[in-house]
């Protein structure tokens, strides 16, 4: 098996291609400095196999990683990863990152059980100075220690490096306007891989940068607009006619406007590719006082051609053969994922009911509505990294009579929990809230595992929240939750199922329904959403082994309980098992015991719960997180027999 400092065919010749050793060779990001033009050239070559090699056997955000090598390199080269402050929004583009800090000896075990995460963590690595996952962070991050830094008297640099898929988020914006308006030293770049950089603009932009942005310039403005503001009368007018005449110019080559308005120094846009420009930008800027703004283009998936020619496919990516960018190829298996199922269903649905709108915050491929965006145009709204706005959106379209469906993985829905209490549940308005991703998501780990849900939805007024027990009831529950004329909550989990066809003509169901899949005498199983099949699966083998007789009941609906059934279980049962994947505390079996605490029927029956325990579970497989927090077929049964 090569390792990362193999190099892997990526377009260019024998000749071109870097010999590998540097990378594994550096004791620190300090060695970065002693480092000239050439050798980082050289090191840039070597970063880009190391992650095309690794993440072709672990998956990952590979494109905007092979996007910021440069970028990457010119910001350890200039600032003092020790010291000063790098913070990373996302995480989607830290690969580079973590190479040159400490991790490539590790670096094989990206986002494998055991191993390092694939976004930045301050318990892995003291150069991670802020653990990221979800968007938008970085610049509130940021402004948050270059206050800390301040109040210390300390004299470190503070440099957020955000997407430009993240400034999409309004937590974005809210950190520069206070940015601004606070005028501290820091430095954020805007990382802008949507567009290309021709040479024109790119000599023009740099010489306007640098213009504008050196130190003697910067002063001179300042002495200048103090002198002229003493002139009697006109001094004021003629310092503010000048300051519109200097925007309008440079706003006129620039796209740098917006920023100024938080009252920024804007800088850019620059090369990210060049690493002498990269360099020589940061070195200027690191010594200007007051918020900076760089502004940096990039081709995402830079160096490696499947990956440019299709980013949004490399984004996020699973295995794949390096030499042609192609899918490794496992076992087939032709059974469709939730996501593509919850898609299909939707368009059918869409095709009888126009008023039936799908809402998407950036992730159209992610939650299956690519195929609702090309049959209904009109009624598909990506948002953007916006999932407050989505949600208030849906509010308004749904005040209107409209039916949206709002479709987020779990983990982001988090975001939008004020807009879900106060502009859908107190209105009880028809929005349907689809959760994809809900439970434990796999190697992203602990900042997108669907774990807190079932209880962060449940106490809220007016809101059903319900989870199917496999594809053929996510459809009936998509029926249900559309056609209830309140807010819905449905969530299901990534990836396959057990295989279940939906039906093409399924009805909705009664709220609150319930279904007892077998009846027994000795123990009873009370599991929801993706841990009712582990569970049928487990107590036909236990009852194959010892002869027990063994219920099983999927609540489908953890709000509203199917009460009147719960209560007659209590009454005829004394050993119960409660199976779900979501965080035990104030989950789906918190609701239960909640039910038979009030309605009086509790009476030293010997109880059970399975789920996710009190503490973020780390990156790994579904299979191999589930196993470890022993929600598995094996664990359910484990708990069973020790019951018996």
């Amino acid at each position: 098996m090569k390792s990362c400092s193999d190099t892997v065919q990526t377009g260019r010749s024998a000749a071109q291609r870097t010999p590998a050793g540097r990378l594994f060779s550096m004791a620190s990001p300090q060695d970065i400095h002693a480092l000239g033009l050439e050798d980082l050239t050289s090191l840039v070559a070597e970063i880009r196999e190391c992650i095309i090699q690794t993440v072709s056997k672990t998956g990952g955000h590979l494109a905007p990683s092979l996007g910021v090598v440069e970028l990457t390199l010119a910001l350890l080269k200039v600032f003092d990863a020790g010291k000063d402050k790098l913070i990373w929004d996302v995480g989607h583009q830290a690969y580079a990152y973590k190479l040159l800090t400490g991790r490539a000896d590790r670096f094989h075990t990206l986002r494998q059980l055991g191993g390092i995460s694939g976004f930045p963590r301050p318990c892995e690595s003291p150069y991670d100075c802020y653990g990221v996952g979800h968007s938008s962070t970085s610049i509130s991050a940021g402004l948050g220690m270059a206050v800390a830094r301040d109040l210390a008297r300390q004299h470190h640099s503070v440099v957020s490096i955000i997407g430009d898929g993240s400034m999409t988020g309004g937590l974005a914006y809210e950190g520069l306007n206070q940015a601004g308006g606070l005028d501290r030293n820091m430095i954020v770049v805007l990382n802008d891989n949507e567009m290309s950089i021709s040479k024109n603009v790119g000599a023009l932009s740099s010489f306007l940068s640098k213009r504008f942005a050196s130190r003697w310039v910067m002063r001179l403005k300042k002495e200048t607009e103090a002198w002229i503001t003493q002139i009697p009368k006109i001094g004021n007018d003629l310092v503010g006619y000048l300051k519109r005449g200097e925007d309008s110019f440079k706003s006129f080559f620039t796209p740098g406007m917006l920023f100024e308005a938080f009252d920024f120094t804007y800088v850019g846009p620059i090369d990210g590719h060049n690493l002498r420009e990269l360099i020589s930008v940061f070195n200027r800027v690191k010594g200007l006082d007051g918020p900076i703004l760089v502004h940096v283009l990039t081709t995402k998936g830079k160096g490696y051609e499947p990956a440019e020619k299709n980013p949004s496919y490399f984004h996020g990516v699973g295995c794949f053969e390096p030499e042609t960018g192609e899918a490794k190829k496992f076992p087939a298996c032709s059974l469709p994922s939730y996501t593509e199922i919850f898609g299909q269903t939707l368009c059918r649905m869409a095709a009888k009911d126009d008023k039936i709108v799908a809402i998407t915050a950036a992730m159209p491929e992610g939650t299956g509505l690519t195929a609702f965006a090309e049959k209904f145009p009109d009624r598909f709204f990506d948002v953007g990294i916006c999932e407050q706005h989505a949600v208030t959106f849906a509010a308004g379209l749904a005040s209107q009579g409209y039916k949206p469906v709002v479709a987020i993985y779990s983990t982001f829905l988090q975001r939008a929990y004020d807009q879900i209490v106060h502009d859908v549940c107190l209105q009880n308005l028809n929005v349907t809230l689809c959760l994809d991703r809900g439970g434990l998501v796999g190697q992203d780990g602990a900042t997108h595992h669907g774990a807190f849900d079932f209880s962060y939805l449940r106490h809220i007024p007016n809101l059903c929240v319900m989870a199917p027990k496999d594809e053929g009831e996510l459809a009936t529950l998509l029926h249900t939750a559309i056609n209830h004329p309140g807010p819905v909550a449905l969530r299901y989990p990534r990836g396959v199922g057990v295989g279940a066809v939906p039906d093409a003509q399924a009805a909705s169901i009664a709220i609150g329904e319930g279904e007892l899949l077998k009846d027994g005498t000795d123990c009873c199983v009370i599991a929801v959403g993706s841990r009712v099949h582990p569970s049928q699966e487990g107590i036909r083998e236990l009852e194959e082994a010892h002869g027990w007789s063994i219920a099983l009941y999927n609540l489908r609906f953890v709000k509203p309980l199917p009460a009147t059934d719960l209560v007659d279980l209590a009454q005829r049962f004394s050993r119960f098992v409660l199976v779900e994947e979501n965080v035990i505390a104030g989950g789906m079996s918190s609701a239960v015991l909640e039910l038979w605490c009030d309605r009086g029927v509790l009476s030293g029956q010997k109880i059970k719960r399975l789920g996710l325990p009190d503490h973020f579970v780390e990156h790994g497989t579904q299979k191999e997180l589930r196993q470890l927090v022993g929600i598995h077929k094996q664990g359910i049964k484990d708990a069973i027999a020790a019951l018996m």
